[in-house]
Parts: C-alpha cells; structure tokens; sequence
C-alpha cells in the first residue's frame, strides 16, 4: 500500500475523532473534548493533506468524507445506542460502494 492511501486512512479517522469530540465538548464547554477535537481536526487536515500530494482532490475528499461517515454511523449505533435501521444500513452502504466505485475508477 502506498503512503498517500495511509495518510488518508489516517485522516479519515482522525475526522471521525474530530466529530465525537464535538459531540462530547457539549457545545465548547467541556475542556478535554475541546482539547481532543482540536488535536483530531489539526491531524485530520495533516494527513488529508499528505494525501492530496498524490491522489486527485475528488477522490481523497470522497474517501476521506466516507470514512467518517461509516465510521461515526458504526461507533454511533455500536456504543452509543444509535437505532440502526435498515435504511441506515441500506444508506451507508451505498456510501460505501460510491467510494469503492470512486477507488476502481481512478
């Protein structure tokens, strides 16, 4: 596997860190998620960067989008008690096969 798919796994979760850490700040009044979402956001756009150095900007920003919504929709219905539907389901899947559809095209 090549660096810049590493970097962008990378930056993939840490977006999706950034996003439970402003769910956790609890509207910027919690210190440690404050604190967590802007180490994960600063990581985020580092490697999403890195990335951009060799992949075009359309596909790094689909893949790296498409990470986080996965992921956040999977750790969300995993520990967070979520509901997950069959249209949920059915939605992030397709997510998943346009990135994939993306990937096989370049």
């Amino acid at each position: 596997m090549r660096m810049h798919w590493i970097y962008l796994a990378a930056a993939g979760l840490f977006e999706i860190g950034w996003i439970f850490s402003l769910k956790f700040s609890e509207g910027f009044t919690r210190v440690a998620p404050l604190i967590s979402y802007a180490l994960c956001g600063l990581g985020a756009a580092f490697f999403l960067s890195q990335s951009l150095k060799e992949l075009p900007v359309g596909l790094a920003y689909a893949v790296w989008t498409g990470t986080a919504i996965v992921g956040s929709n999977v750790i969300a219905v995993l520990f967070l008690g979520e509901p997950a539907s069959v249209a949920r389901i059915l939605y992030v899947l397709m997510i998943v096969g346009g990135v994939a559809g993306l990937r096989l095209s370049t």
